[in-house]
């Protein structure tokens, strides 16, 4: 089947002039149910300064276009897409989660455009389906009893009772001026469909020799001890650094640490 690639929505961070002419830029690719606009302090303030830097929305995300298809075959589509729109030859590539997963099929797959590549708190291998109570929440909420996110928070306080979950998932809604209503801008019911795809393992026959950066969170058990071999297999430059206390969300637990050692990676 064809693939039918999507203009995704980004945001461009400009690094000084005197930086931006010798150095890749880099692109930014958030987790599941997350937005490029969960990059945007890191992005801003930490990454911008060394080289241009692109944040964007996957497809069924924050402002990217909605699609039936998701599978990584289509975000890595998309992401050659944008990587042409751009006239980018090549870049550095981080992703985080979900996008962690895009990042290392894009670098598989495109090894050539992928300058080297940072996987934040997410191994190779097939996962559980972890998010299905998210996902049962998300569903859940009805908007016609919603007069403002209050009401949405209250809903999914039933079932989630992590209040930092529900804040993060939160930042999903969209208001309507017009009409006074409220939704969820991602593509909840089509992720949700396709949600055994992502949950994969990552597999293509190839490899990607490029400098690679694996940063898990010290307490985090989305990658263990046990996932070295996958990584090693397929990415076989790899190292790992763990950022002590952090959880899943690595870059916004110990921002400091992850940023100081990302750069030192890319500059390295």
């Amino acid at each position: 089947m064809t693939i039918q690639p999507v203009d995704l929505h980004f945001k461009r961070y400009d690094a000084p002039q005197s930086e931006a002419s010798f150095r890749p830029p880099l692109v930014i690719l958030h987790g599941l149910l997350g937005s490029g606009g969960n990059w945007h302090t890191l992005a801003s303030k930490a990454f911008a300064g060394r080289a241009p830097v692109y944040v964007v929305d996957l497809r069924n995300h924050g402002r990217s276009p909605h699609d039936d298809r998701f599978d990584y075959p289509a975000m890595v589509a998309d992401l050659a897409h944008f990587f042409d729109a751009r006239g980018l030859s090549d870049a550095a590539v981080l992703g985080h989660s979900l996008g962690g997963k895009v990042a290392m099929h894009f670098a598989l797959e495109h090894a050539d455009r992928v300058e080297r590549l940072v996987v934040v708190d997410i191994a190779p291998r097939a996962y559980p389906p972890r998010h299905r109570p998210i996902f049962d929440a998300l569903r859940s909420v009805d908007f016609g009893r919603v007069e403002d996110r209050s009401d949405v928070d209250a809903q999914l306080a039933e079932t989630i009772s992590s209040r930092p979950v529900r804040q993060f998932l939160m930042k999903n809604l969209n208001y309507d001026s017009e009409t006074g209503t409220y939704s969820w801008q991602p593509a909840v019911d089509v992720i949700f469909d396709n949600y055994d795809r992502i949950n994969e393992a990552v597999e293509n026959g190839r490899t990607y020799d490029g400098p690679t950066l694996f940063v898990r969170g010290g307490a985090s058990d989305y990658v263990s001890s046990e996932d070295e071999a996958d990584v090693r297999r397929l990415f076989p430059r790899a190292e790992t650094e763990t950022i002590a206390g952090a959880g899943h969300w690595v870059h916004a637990d110990g921002p400091d640490a992850f940023a100081d050692i990302v750069l030192e990676f890319l500059d390295r």
